[in-house]
């Protein structure tokens, strides 16, 4: 019998503020089993406006919010539009994780922006948005999501690794899923080297420059956030109200400023890897662009004393991963299968989480 193949547009944006990726998948499954393939992929980077606007978000009104959300779900729509066009692909529906905004589990808020209504009707294809709030109306962190594509398509891997603006784990114990956010990521990069009017550090070259300030190091590495236990999560108002005083209080160079921000990110990391590492070797998948960085990829190995097997995969999957497991979580949707783990989470119980939109 012929497999059917699930033909999805995945959308995501992340906390790095780079731009919107999109990937083309295709998944089946067979014997209980499924498998994935990247198809066709591309950033769309945001425009320095735009960029500017996400990350203002946080301080909008309730009434600027919902503009937004609703002017970015028709952008969204728009660029997923033209990318199908562009491609000449068949899309069964689009998945998208949208923009966070805001995200407070404990006051039971998390916000994507990106109306699916808009997204729905400016592209026009059916479209399933909104995968976290149902989370955390359930009680959970509604964060990380991930996992369950951890769990169903790299499950050869003993620990998953995301590198996005925020560090996140992924890991069986106990014949469960766990996961939680670690701490930071590109996302304290980021932010050091905009002050010299930089996207981003190419290859860590910059931080591989610089010294460690050792006073930094302990403020960032005492914060309280890192001793909670999971399920856990963090956002972009812990990142701004914790992390950018220290940040900016610290006088110091771009290369030190980044070079100490390294070691913090491998330091809570192989902190993590080490709590949950059995007696043998074991592998870890390293994906999101903080693999691409060379230094931290340098410092976490070194931190780490050659007791794991760094696996970096092909750029493709590093770069695309989140977009490609958020476009499998529509397919688990629309199945009406389980696409959020409790156990990850915290939630009351597992979900089908998603809202799906028909253009009109």
């Amino acid at each position: 019998m012929t497999q059917k193949t699930h033909k999805i547009l995945g959308l995501m944006s992340g906390t790095s503020l780079d731009g919107l990726d999109l990937a083309y998948c295709h998944f089946t499954k067979e014997n209980g089993a499924w498998q994935y393939k990247i198809i066709k992929t591309t950033t769309v980077a945001y425009s320095s406006e735009l960029q500017k606007v996400l990350k203002n978000a946080i301080h909008m009104s309730a009434l600027e919010l919902i503009a937004l959300h609703n002017s970015y779900g028709t952008w969204l729509g728009e660029q997923a539009g033209a990318f199908i066009t562009e491609n000449n692909v068949a899309v069964d529906y689009i998945a998208s994780h949208g923009h966070t905004t805001h995200h407070q589990p404990a006051l039971g808020v998390t916000l994507q922006i990106g109306s699916g209504h808009h997204l729905a009707n400016a592209s026009t294809y059916k479209t399933i948005t909104d995968f976290r709030s149902n989370d955390v109306a359930l009680g959970g962190q509604g964060a990380p999501l991930v996992p369950i594509g951890d769990l169903l398509l790299f499950k050869e891997y003993d620990f998953c690794l995301n590198l996005g603006g925020i560090s996140n784990i992924s890991l069986q114990v106990a014949k469960k899923r766990i996961a939680y956010d670690i701490g930071l990521a590109n996302m304290i990069l980021n932010y050091i080297t905009r002050k010299i009017d930089l996207e981003y550090d190419a290859n860590g070259d910059l931080a591989r420059a610089g010294a460690l300030n050792k006073t930094m190091l302990y403020r960032l590495n005492s914060l309280a956030y890192y001793k909670l236990p999971y399920p856990k999560s963090i956002g972009y108002e812990w990142f701004l109200n914790e992390v950018v005083p220290i940040v900016d209080a610290t006088e110091d160079s771009i290369e030190n400023l980044l070079h100490t921000a390294v070691h913090h990110i491998c330091d809570q990391i192989a902190i993590q890897i080490q709590e949950h590492k059995h007696q043998k070797k074991q592998q870890l998948l390293i994906t999101g662009g903080g693999a691409l960085n060379t230094f931290i990829m340098d410092t976490l190995k070194e931190k780490l004393q050659n007791t794991i097997t760094c696996v970096i995969p092909e750029k493709e999957l590093i770069d695309f991963k989140e977009a490609m497991v958020f476009a499998f979580m529509g397919v688990l949707k629309v199945g009406n299968e389980l696409n959020v783990l409790k156990s990850v989470t915290g939630a009351k119980r597992d979900s089908c989480s998603g809202i799906i939109y028909q253009p009109n």
